[in-house]
């Protein structure tokens, strides 16, 4: 399924998608196929999963903190490709740093997204300016290249962006890094209506800075989804210093059976 269709299915069932994030590898390669599993117990509708990079300027300290540990543990490419591959019943998609995409090459690492069965590919540090190699590949693999529009994105950039998007668009919340944050920001609704203004069609998923579900609710008042991230991550790093994994792992599923209850449309 291509992620806007399962934008579509969720629209017809009268709800918005949740997308987690998750980094691979984080505590451990073993882990993260169990992590996820929670996460779709719990009602997760597509599936982030990071792969590490060593200098990720998008990400605050706590998704810093898990790249860190996970590239500690042995996370690499090759091993990213093997546990996304094992991680089913969910649609997925992949975030990391171009510099990791370069290396292995355009064409392969497309093509080990599609035999993985990633359905897009996120990459922050990738302006649409210099997009078109990649985006020529990941169309050939039916693979959604998603771009990321802010609060300081300029008309003429948004509407360059809208033009190429696919799968949907990553809708920056606020300026900074990620992180969960206590309120939602007020760019929210005047940067939506501005992306609409320009295209319609492209579903809008908000992210950074979501955490809880009223969060959640109020983002899909007016998006297509919400993204959550840290606050998967601060889960996972609590339960390692406070409880068993199967505790872990328990309350990740409950906490995205939370989340979830925010995409019901009413």
């Amino acid at each position: 399924m291509r992620l806007e269709e399962k934008f579509e299915e969720l629209r017809k069932r009268k709800e918005r998608a949740l997308i987690g994030f998750v980094t691979a590898g984080y505590p451990t390669a073993d882990d993260t196929p169990e992590i996820a599993r929670a996460m779709v117990k719990g009602g997760v509708d597509i599936l982030e999963l990071g792969l590490p990079f060593s200098d990720p300027i998008a990400d605050g300290v706590t998704i810093q903190r898990a790249s860190e540990r996970s590239l500690e543990a042995g996370m690499n490419t090759d091993v990213y490709f093997e546990v996304a591959a094992g991680i089913k019943g969910v649609e997925k998609v992949c975030l990391t740093y171009y510099n990791l995409v370069l290396q292995r090459g355009l064409e392969d690492f497309i093509a080990d997204c599609e035999s993985a069965g990633i359905k897009g590919l996120v990459v922050p540090d990738l302006p649409v300016e210099e997009s078109k190699p990649l985006l020529r590949i990941c169309d050939r693999h039916e693979t959604d290249l998603i771009f990321l529009i802010a609060p300081t994105t300029t008309e003429k950039r948004m509407a360059r962006i809208l033009d190429v998007a696919s799968g949907f668009v990553y809708v920056v919340s606020l300026l900074g890094v990620t992180g969960a944050r206590e309120q939602i920001s007020d760019a929210i609704h005047p940067l939506i209506r501005r992306i609409r203004e320009v295209k319609s069609s492209v579903p809008l998923a908000v992210g950074f800075g979501i955490s809880k579900p009223e969060h959640v609710r109020t983002v899909c008042e007016v998006a297509d989804g919400a993204i959550v991230g840290s606050a998967f991550i601060r889960l996972i790093e609590n339960g390692l210093e406070s409880k068993s994994k199967a505790g872990m792992l328990r309350e990740i599923e409950e906490y995205t059976r939370s989340l979830k209850t925010g995409t019901k449309i009413v």
